[in-house]
């Protein structure tokens, strides 16, 4: 206990899923959270339910006013900032790509998805540099690694988080001030559902129907959890990770690693396949 004491940290898209994950498990380690989010009641509940050293505030990270309100709360509250986790996302504009829509949709997901990072960043950054030390954190994608994991748009953006994350911890390493991103894989998360509801007379909800579909995507044989994105934050919050920077962190269970093999190599499709047109003897 105690690897984040006294620390200060913001959290954007801290109200659910994964970012609320993150805001329990740094108020556990003795951080003082602020949970900055679109959602006022959640925002609201959470940090009562987390006592005095969570604050919540009313945040559109794609509005530059805004996220300079979420840092002032830091700088004038506590007098510094010690990691600010841009976290805050959704699915977005999406479809095939002839589909996509170019109007007000499409720009409401670069502002949440990449806008948003930028100017956490941008506001963040003079901070942690008088200070000389400080960790920023943002939450890309296997998507932004890999192909037909997210829709394109999202996709492009979260690539785009990465090569900013790269960028930025170069500029700002001689400072002392770390900025990595995570990168999840299927993870059990409210992005996922959407605006859908279990259909009436259900017993299930929409979560417990998912999270078995989610244990087979991948070479670890469960769902990824809100709690392993915040256990990742965690360490790249912590002065635990003082010499790791510009890396984007997959935590997928194996997802961007290779298929998952619940059958022996020697009864796998491809050897099958051999099998049945080369002779034994013959094989190397």
């Amino acid at each position: 206990m105690g690897r984040l004491s006294e620390k200060v940290a913001i959290i954007t898209g801290g109200a659910s899923g994964m970012g609320a994950a993150t805001a329990r498990r740094f108020v556990e380690e003795g951080a003082l959270v602020i949970i900055a989010d679109l959602q006022a009641d959640k925002g609201d509940e959470l940090a009562t339910s987390l006592g005095a050293n969570a604050t919540f505030i009313e945040t559109n990270v794609g509005r530059e006013d805004d996220v300079i309100a979420m840092i002032n709360v830091a700088s004038s509250r506590y007098g510094r900032l010690d990691c600010l986790f841009n976290n805050a996302g959704f699915g977005g504009v999406g479809g095939e790509i002839h589909e996509t829509d170019m109007g007000a949709e499409y720009d409401r997901t670069v502002a949440g998805l990449l806008t948003g990072p930028v100017l956490g960043m941008k506001h963040a950054a003079p901070i942690m540099r008088e200070q000389k030390a400080g960790s920023i954190i943002s939450t890309a994608s296997v998507a932004g690694m890999r192909g037909s994991m997210g829709p394109h748009v999202y996709s492009a953006l979260k690539a785009a988080v990465i090569g900013l994350t790269q960028s930025v911890a170069v500029e700002l390493a001689k400072d002392s001030v770390r900025v990595n991103a995570i990168c999840p894989g299927g993870i059990m998360t409210p992005i996922f559902l959407g605006d859908r509801r279990p259909k009436s007379g259900s017993n299930e909800s929409l979560e417990e129907a998912l999270r078995p579909v989610f244990s087979n995507i991948q070479p670890i044989p469960r769902a990824g959890e809100p709690q392993d994105i915040a256990n990742a934050a965690l360490f790249l919050a912590s002065d635990e990770s003082s010499f790791i920077t510009g890396h984007a962190l997959v935590v997928d269970g194996g997802l961007t690693t290779g298929r998952r093999r619940d059958t022996p190599a020697s009864d796998s499709p491809l050897r099958r396949a051999i099998n049945s047109i080369a002779d034994e003897d013959e094989e190397s």
